[in-house]
């Protein structure tokens, strides 16, 4: 079966770009910033950092946005600061001021209420956030001074840790399933206390499996473009925590007819899995083929194909 060959543009690239956001600007911003002066057209992320936050964002660049789904929901890790007795509207540092109060709780009370956020199975949707209402984002409302829903989201806080508190102030870090919001923990956490508390910087340390240590600053990418392509991950090295298996080409075609193949129950043959493991299929290149997961067809267990890396689309 003969391959279909991509119609690329000769500057388009594929795979990921691990970016160290600055804070400041909004993640749409250093993508956009990417896109064009870059001339990366195809892109999107896995997972928006707020204005006020730095650190690991993964920017998905030609066939590599299509891993967004299995990138996104990846656990992250934070460092932050909070500051007590100040609540905002925006549950950071940089919103409207809604109250002050006070601290007579202990540097241990602090501590105490930090590690109480490991008991927490859901949080706050906060007003300002891009979640949506009827199909209007909150944040949409809010600046228009109407009123928003409050909406709740079930989390998953995996690790915590206080690094260190200096009243009002304390450093701690959170690790945290996709899409917790950190400045609504810091707001639970002031509320809990009565004096209020307000997030006042944060990073984000690592989006698994990537961390700061892969990390590309955004002035360096975009003031070095002939570096460009050696800072993109490819395709084939995005998901390095998935086993990967190289097909022959007759299995290789199949796959691209949307054959799911049989999984092996010998450890020492390819195509090996259990039943909900997830594998990486390469052709006889070593070119991405498609992401597949073990699934029970026919009651016999077979790779189901999850999503195709080949074509043009």
């Amino acid at each position: 079966m003969g391959r279909r060959r991509r119609k690329r543009g000769p500057e388009q690239l594929d795979g990921l770009l691990v970016l160290n956001k600055p804070s400041g600007p909004t993640s749409a911003a250093c993508l956009n910033d990417i896109k064009f002066r870059l001339k990366q057209f195809k892109i999107g992320h896995a997972g928006t950092l707020d204005p006020l936050a730095e650190g690991v964002l993964l920017v998905l660049l030609g066939h590599g946005t299509k891993l967004a789904t299995y990138l996104s929901g990846a656990v992250k890790t934070y460092r932050g600061t909070l500051k007590l007795g100040v609540a905002t509207d925006t549950y950071d540092i940089q919103g409207e001021i809604v109250s002050q109060s006070p601290v007579t709780a202990s540097a241990k009370d602090v501590e105490n209420e930090i590690l109480h956020w490991n008991q927490l199975t859901e949080q706050e949707v906060p007003a300002y956030s891009a979640a949506k209402h009827e199909g209007t984002p909150l944040y949409a409302m809010a600046r228009e001074g109407l009123a928003t829903p409050v909406k709740t989201k079930p989390i998953v806080v995996s690790h915590v840790e206080v690094l260190d508190v200096r009243m009002p102030e304390a450093v701690f870090r959170v690790s945290c399933s996709a899409g917790t919001y950190i400045r609504s923990l810091v707001h639970s956490l002031g509320m809990r206390m009565g004096c209020g508390a307000v997030l006042t910087s944060l990073t984000r340390e690592r989006s698994e499996p990537f961390g700061l240590d892969a990390a590309h600053d955004l002035s360096d990418v975009l003031e070095n473009p002939d570096s460009f392509p050696d800072r993109v991950i490819p395709l084939r090295d995005t998901l390095p925590h998935w086993p990967r298996f190289t097909l022959t080409r007759p299995l290789a075609g199949l796959v691209r007819n949307g054959a799911w193949l049989p999984v092996a129950d010998d450890p020492a043959r390819e195509l090996c899995g259990t039943i909900g493991d997830r594998a990486f299929l390469l052709d006889d290149d070593g070119e991405p083929l498609a992401l597949v997961e073990a699934k029970i067809q026919d009651g016999k267990p077979k790779w189901a194909i999850l999503r195709g890396l080949w074509g043009e689309d």
